[in-house]
């Protein structure tokens, strides 16, 4: 499988040094299997610190050995979820990784929303 990080480092190995925390699926490594959403997030950050966008490639062999949570929708849970990690909840470290979508500015708006009723 390969996956891509955007961004304006090159990083050979990925690891969590590059990331913030209170993110939709917590503190990690985030990665997408689309070149395209990458190179949109790679270019977005470089506009933002004026440096040159940078598209990280990795393989990943196997993903077996891993306890994965994978969201198929962007339902109830995937929305609990993301609140949870947003608002530093740590339910992200039961697992080694997170498959699903990350909330875009209208997901933000309805999970704002969302979070006024909890």
């Amino acid at each position: 499988m390969i996956v891509y990080h955007g961004t304006t480092l090159e990083i050979r190995k990925p690891d969590i040094r590059h990331s913030k925390s209170h993110m939709d699926f917590g503190t990690g490594f985030y990665t997408t299997s689309f070149q395209i959403q990458a190179e949109r997030w790679a270019l977005r950050k470089g506009m933002r610190l004026s440096k040159p966008a940078i598209v990280n490639v990795y393989e990943i062999e196997t993903m077996e050995k891993y306890r994965i949570k994978k969201f198929g929708d962007t339902d109830r849970e995937w929305l609990r979820f993301v609140v949870d990690c947003r608002n530093g909840k740590d339910v992200y470290k039961e697992y080694d990784a997170v498959i699903g979508n990350v909330a875009n500015d209208d997901v933000l708006r309805f999970v704002r929303s969302y979070e006024v009723k909890l």
